[in-house]
C-alpha cells in the first residue's frame, strides 16, 4: 500500500474534482436506495387497495429518483474523467522530470523499453483505476451498508442470510486475489519484453533488411508476443473466476431468501411488497459485493504498476552537488589524481585504475588505445557523467564535485561516441548548443565542422528537416552536425569521442585545422587512427584501463611498443613519419 500512497499523492491538484465525484456517487446511491421502498408501497398499498392515484404518485417519485440518479451519474463521469486524466498527466510528468535528473549510473538500472512501459502502460493502469474504479470503490461500501441496513429494518431474521454468505464471498475473493497478484507482475514484464523487441527492430530495420533476416526477427517477435499473450491469458483466466463464483453465491442466496420469504408470507409475518423490496436490497448488496471484488482485483493490478512507477520516482541520483557549488569554471586545465573507477559498486574489476594525468589549459590531447581500453570511461569523468570511485578529477584546479553540475557540463563540450540528433530542423538541433545563437554563429560553427558544404546545398538550408534521429543525413554528415552543435557552446574543454570515424581523412584534416585555431580551449580527441592524433601536443596511450604511456607522436614512436604497433599497422614508409595508407 506504500506504493499506492506515493503514486496517488500526485492526484492532489485534482482533489476538488475527486471529492466532487465521490459526493455525486454517494448522492446517486441515496436516490437508488429510495426506489425499492417506493416500490414496496406501490405493491402493499396501491395494488392491494386498488388506489391508482397513489400508484401514479409513487411511480412519479420513482421516476424522479431514477432521473436524479442518472443526472448525478453523468456529472460524476465528468468530474472523475477530469481527475483521472489529470492524475495520469501529473504522474507521467513526474516520472519524466525524474528521468531528466538521472545520472548515467541511474539509467544503467533500467532498460529503455521498461522506462517507456512505466511512463505509458503503467500510468494508464493507474489512470483507469481512478476513472473506472472510483465509482465502485465509493458506491460499493455505501450500497452495501445501506442495503444491509434496510434489509435488517424490513426483516431481521431473513437478513441473517448475509451473515452466512459474507464469509464465503470474502474467502473466495481472498483466494482469487492471492492467485492473480503475482500474475499481473508477470504480465507487465512481458509488456517490457515486447516493447524491447519492437524498439530494437525499428532501430535496426535497415540492418535486418540488409541481412535478409525479416523471418528470423519475426519469429523472435512472435516469441515475445506469445509470452505476453500467455501471461495475459493466465492472468485473466484466473481473474474472471471472480464473476461466476459470486453469481453462484448470489443466486443461491436469492433462492434461499425466496424460499424462506415465501414461508413468512404464508404465515402472515411478511407482505409481498416487503419481500419484493427485500429482494431488491439483496440484489443491490450482492452487486455491491461483486463490485468490491472487482475493485480488489483492480487494486491488485494497480499495485504491480504502482510498484514499478515508485521505483522510477524513488531512484536517487548518484551524483550530488556540494552545498555551496562553484558557479564558474575559470580554466580548462584537467588533472587526474590517483583516479580509479568502476561502473557499479558490485563490479569486481575497475574500468580505470591509478590514473595520474595533467592536461594544461589550451593544449591539444589525443587518446588512443585498443577496443575496451576505457578511453571513453576516462573522458566521461571530466563533465561528471560518472564520478570517480577513488581519487579526484580536477578542472581548472578545482575538484569537479565542487562545481554546479550544470555549470561544469556547460563548460565541457562533448561529442559522444553515439551521435544523436533530434527530430526537427538543422537550426533547432544546432540551437541545443546555445538557444540565443545567431544565424551567423550557426554558420560559423558549421564551417568549422565542415558541415556548411552540404547544408548550403540543401534547399531549405538551416530549416531542413532532419527526420527522426537525423535519418535524412548520412553518418558522416550527422557527425559533423554534432561537432557544430558542440562548438556553438563555446566551451573551455572540447572532447571528441571518436567523433570523426565516419568522416573521410581529407575532411577530418580540415576539421582538425579549424579546431586548432580555437585559442584557450582544451581539446581532447579519442581516435582509432594515428593520423587523427599525431599532431596533438600530448598523446595518451590507454591499455586495459591504465595509462600506458604519455608523450608526443615522436616520443611514443620511439619509446612505446603498443603505439608503434598501431602506427605500423596504419602507416607505410615514405618519409620519417610515414604517410596515411
Amino acid at each position: 500500500m506504500k506504493d499506492l500512497k506515493l503514486v496517488f499523492s500526485y492526484i492532489k491538484p485534482y482533489r476538488k474534482d475527486l471529492i466532487t465525484a465521490v459526493i455525486l456517487v454517494f448522492a446517486e446511491c441515496v436516490f437508488e436506495m429510495v426506489i425499492p421502498l417506493l416500490m414496496s408501497d406501490i405493491v402493499d398499498i396501491g395494488v392491494a387497495g386498488h388506489d391508482v392515484g397513489f400508484m401514479l404518485m409513487q411511480g412519479g417519485r420513482m421516476v424522479a429518483c431514477a432521473l436524479l440518479a442518472l443526472l448525478t451519474g453523468l456529472m460524476y463521469a465528468r468530474f472523475a474523467a477530469r481527475a483521472a486524466n489529470g492524475f495520469g498527466a501529473e504522474l507521467r510528468l513526474a516520472q519524466y522530470r525524474k528521468l531528466q535528473s538521472y545520472d548515467f549510473s541511474n539509467l544503467d538500472h533500467f532498460s529503455t523499453p521498461s522506462l517507456v512501459t512505466r511512463l505509458t502502460t503503467d500510468v494508464t493502469v493507474m489512470q483507469n483505476a481512478v476513472n473506472g474504479g472510483l465509482r465502485p470503490f465509493v458506491r460499493s461500501p455505501v450500497m452495501l451498508i445501506m442495503g444491509i441496513g434496510m434489509a435488517f429494518i424490513l426483516d431481521r431474521k431473513l437478513a441473517m442470510v448475509f451473515v452466512i454468505a459474507s464469509p464465503i464471498l470474502g474467502t473466495s475473493l481472498a483466494l482469487i486475489v492471492r492467485k492473480v497478484g503475482p500474475l499481473y507482475n508477470r504480465q507487465q514484464r512481458a509488456v517490457d519484453h515486447v516493447n524491447a523487441k519492437v524498439q530494437e527492430d525499428l532501430t535496426a530495420i535497415r540492418a535486418i533488411k540488409a541481412f535478409v533476416r525479416e523471418d528470423y526477427e519475426e519469429q523472435r517477435f512472435d516469441e515475445a508476443n506469445r509470452e505476453l499473450a500467455e501471461a495475459s491469458l493466465s492472468t485473466f483466466k484466473n481473474a474472471v473466476l471472480n464473476q461466476p463464483v459470486f453469481q453462484l453465491i448470489m443466486y443461491t442466496t436469492v433462492i434461499c431468501i425466496m424460499w424462506q420469504g415465501g414461508s413468512f408470507i404464508l404465515i402472515g409475518s411478511m407482505t409481498v411488497g416487503e419481500l419484493t423490496a427485500f429482494l431488491s436490497y439483496v440484489l443491490q448488496v450482492m452487486n455491491s459485493l461483486m463490485m468490491i471484488s472487482n475493485v480488489f482485483l483492480m487494486i491488485t493490478r494497480s499495485l504491480a504498476s504502482a510498484k514499478r512507477i515508485r521505483e522510477v520516482l524513488e531512484e536517487r541520483p548518484v551524483l550530488h552537488e556540494s552545498k555551496d557549488p562553484i558557479k564558474k569554471v575559470e580554466s580548462g586545465s584537467i588533472d587526474f589524481e590517483k583516479v580509479s573507477f568502476k561502473y557499479s559498486e558490485e563490479a569486481e574489476k575497475y574500468a580505470l585504475s591509478d590514473i595520474d594525468l595533467h592536461i594544461p589549459e589550451g593544449s591539444t590531447v589525443g587518446i588512443i588505445g585498443g577496443t575496451g581500453s576505457a578511453k571513453s570511461s576516462l573522458v566521461q569523468l571530466i563533465p561528471r557523467l560518472y564520478d570517480a570511485t577513488e581519487g579526484r578529477v580536477l578542472v581548472g584546479g578545482r575538484d569537479v564535485r565542487d562545481y554546479s553540475i550544470s555549470i561544469l557540463r556547460d563548460a565541457v563540450g562533448i561529442v559522444l561516441q553515439k551521435n544523436v540528433l533530434f527530430s526537427g530542423t538543422i537550426r533547432e538541433n544546432l540551437l541545443w548548443g546555445d538557444p540565443e545563437a545567431t544565424d551567423e554563429e550557426l554558420w560559423q560553427a558549421l564551417r568549422a565542422a565542415c558541415a556548411d558544404e552540404f547544408v548550403s546545398r540543401m534547399e531549405k538550408g538551416l530549416d531542413t528537416d532532419l527526420g527522426q534521429g537525423g535519418v535524412n543525413v548520412s553518418g558522416g554528415q550527422k557527425q559533423r552536425l554534432c561537432i557544430a552543435r558542440t562548438l556553438i557552446k563555446k566551451p573551455k574543454i572540447l572532447i571528441f569521442d571518436d567523433s570523426t570515424s565516419a568522416v573521410d581523412t581529407a575532411t577530418e584534416a580540415r576539421i582538425r585545422k579549424a579546431l586548432s585555431e580555437l585559442s584557450g580551449v582544451t581539446k581532447i580527441t579519442i581516435a582509432q587512427r594515428i593520423s587523427s592524433v599525431k599532431e596533438a601536443d600530448m598523446i595518451i596511450v590507454m591499455e586495459d584501463g591504465r595509462v600506458r604511456a604519455v608523450g608526443s607522436h615522436r616520443e611514443l614512436l620511439t619509446g612505446d611498443e603498443v603505439y608503434r604497433e598501431i602506427y605500423e599497422s596504419q602507416m607505410k614508409g615514405g618519409d620519417e613519419d610515414g604517410k596515411d595508407i
